[in-house]
């Protein structure tokens, strides 16, 4: 059995996941401070039998098991959480390997896993939600580097109907300060849900993520893009996101896999257990 925790900034999700992918003891836990979360995080695993703990976690991350600070959070905008030890407390708690890396890079692994991505071995993963990221999985390989893909703060041109300029508290207009949920409710004063299917604000969103999508196909070149999180629950969305993917790469790129996009921009297919699958796969 295998301990998962996927750690989001709205909240932490712990479970057990065994060797058939099944999914044991879930529970969900807000993600208030850094002390009132991590002592329940603590408090669920203090008395579970495991041989692992995965963790995909909001970030950034310090991934460099060379650090001082490997396992932390670093400079997340999410307020009260930045430099924030998650890996530590658990390896006092439990004397088992633990392994960490992005929400967005666990799921880009569940994906090609288990998911909408299977049988490819190049991955990238968007998801959408409150925040925006993006994981990358190369020859079967998650990427890592200086540190992890961040695909959240890559810039974007601005749509010629929005004025918004941006809710990133770092860059302002990057793809998460124009695309993200946080991002949307800023810029209409409501929740993204609620807005009607005809609303300007879908084309807008879906302009954004379609350059998402141009960027990650120049400079990753992925088999499969895969989108994930609330904002995608929204289904007329990922047609406009491949229409508008269409148009901005003009036919530069030839490939079968770009003549039906319909299966080359595809929703997840772990859905809402993205986060610990992916969490349980980092063990493997």
């Amino acid at each position: 059995m295998i301990g998962c925790i996927e750690a989001g900034g709205t909240k932490f999700i712990c479970g057990c996941v065994d060797e058939q992918l099944n999914i044991h003891h879930r529970v969900s836990i807000p993600t208030t401070s850094p002390e009132e979360t991590m002592a329940l995080v603590l408090d669920y695993f203090k008395d579970k039998e495991v041989t692992a703990i995965g963790i995909a976690s909001f970030g950034p991350l310090d991934l460099n098991c060379e650090s001082k600070t490997f396992g932390y959070l670093t400079t997340t905008p999410k307020p009260y959480w930045a430099w924030t030890d998650i890996v530590g407390p658990l390896k006092q708690l439990k004397n088992v390997p633990i392994m960490i890396d992005t929400d967005v890079n666990a799921a880009a692994l569940a994906e090609a896993k288990v998911g909408a991505a299977q049988g490819c071995d190049h991955v990238v993963y968007f998801t959408v939600g409150t925040g925006l990221g993006g994981g990358v999985l190369i020859h079967n390989q998650l990427v890592h580097g200086l540190m992890h893909p961040e695909f959240g703060h890559i810039g974007v041109k601005h749509h010629p109907k929005d004025d918004f300029k941006g809710a990133c508290i770092y860059h302002h207009d990057c793809l998460e300060g124009m695309a993200s949920g946080f991002a949307m409710e800023k810029r209409w004063g409501v929740k993204g849900h609620t807005l009607p299917h005809d609303h300007i604000a879908w084309e807008i969103e879906a302009y954004y993520l379609a350059q998402a999508c141009v960027n990650a196909l120049m400079v990753v070149s992925p088999q499969k893009i895969v989108f994930g999180g609330g904002v995608m629950h929204q289904e007329h969305l990922l047609p406009k996101v491949r229409e508008h993917f269409k148009v901005l790469v003009n036919n530069y790129v030839v490939s079968d896999s770009l003549k039906d996009l319909d299966q080359y921009i595809v929703p997840a297919g772990c859905k809402d257990d993205a986060g610990l699958l992916g969490a349980y796969f980092l063990t493997q």
